[in-house]
């Protein structure tokens, strides 16, 4: 995300795609699989990282060279770029429509694509810093990050997008110039998002697209990445100080910190498996972690991929875990 585009502008080399799986044992929860290379000439700052299983692809923003990269999942082979995009941040594979949706937070849009071939289709117009997103699959709408300190604003909006019209359907204000990830609760009607402006939780109500109450985050600083228990009531908030607050969703209340790395920026949680893995970009690696109980969590290793690897994408149905390792300075990436 923006912040940290300073710390990887000075790369200028090749980058890889490391895939991951998730093994069963406590000594080693990921396992190298396959590296996925670059092309050549892209060098710099990149965000987000989605997969699409069925299309047997893989997409990676890369931001600082205005493009998202696809690749053949299979294969790891590079295909092609979506080019003309100011400022890739994430990107929606929405399924049975054939669309692509990615963030454009340089235009201030979401830009729509045919998923078989890439032909741009629409631009839905937001504010500037369009950036994060969460997909509600029951209703269809894409809930999309846009505004604040870059569009020149003390508050942010969450824009409520349906994705089967390609209509926006309203705007969520929510106080403070940066918000970050959410997370769809599939239980209630429930979407979290994080403030780290305010350094809040905020919990917003899907169908009245109001502000049900906001959680102080005191036991982490700068709360950026999320991940949700939906069945335990417990969300998992990654903080970029290196803490992984740990919240019960009935109560809104703190349980526990846990530590990370520094320079969080994306955390999922498999309900396979009571995993959680947690993306740091200082020094670059996963923590995994396991919910023994939602009470009690057990650290089973620190993954290192390599220097600022902080995005990253599980797809539990593959036992895959794909993270993106930028280049380091004077190096190549690995």
């Amino acid at each position: 995300m923006k912040k940290f585009a300073s710390l990887l502008a000075a790369a200028c080399f090749s980058a890889t795609l490391i895939t991951a799986a998730a093994a069963q044992t406590t000594q080693k929860p990921l396992h190298l699989v396959k590296k996925f290379a670059m092309p050549s000439g892209i060098a710099g700052h990149f965000d987000h990282v989605s997969i699409d299983p069925s299309g047997h692809r893989l997409y990676a923003a890369a931001e600082s060279a205005h493009q998202v990269l696809v690749f053949d999942l299979d294969t790891g082979k590079y295909l092609r770029s979506i080019n003309d995009i100011v400022k890739p941040h994430a990107i929606l594979i929405r399924p049975g429509v054939e669309r692509l949706y990615i963030t454009d937070g340089g235009r201030g849009q979401v830009r729509i694509y045919n998923r078989e071939s890439y032909k741009f289709l629409q631009a839905i117009p937001l504010k500037l810093d369009s950036d994060s997103i969460a997909y509600d699959a029951s209703s269809h709408n894409l809930y999309v990050v846009n505004g604040g300190g870059d569009a020149h604003q003390t508050f942010s909006m969450i824009s409520v997008i349906n994705t089967s019209a390609d209509k926006r359907l309203g705007d969520i204000r929510i106080d403070g110039d940066t918000v970050e990830a959410m997370a769809i609760d599939p239980a209630s009607n429930r979407l979290y998002a994080n403030d780290p402006a305010k350094n809040l939780v905020v919990v917003i109500n899907r169908a009245t697209r109001k502000i049900e109450a906001t959680w102080p985050v005191t036991m982490g600083h700068e709360n950026v990445a999320i991940a949700l228990d939906a069945a335990h009531h417990r969300l998992f908030v990654a903080c970029r100080d290196g803490h992984l607050v740990v919240f019960n969703t009935q109560t809104g209340k703190q349980l526990q910190s846990l530590p990370i790395g520094k320079g969080v920026d994306d955390a999922s949680f498999n309900p396979e498996t009571g995993r959680i893995y947690v993306q740091c970009g200082q020094p670059g690696a996963t923590w995994v972690y396991r919910e023994e109980s939602p009470d009690h969590y057990q650290m089973l290793g620190e993954v290192q991929e390599g220097y600022k690897a902080k995005n990253s994408a599980l797809v539990p149905a593959m036992h895959r875990y794909f993270v993106l390792v930028p280049p380091a300075t004077g190096g190549v990436g690995h």
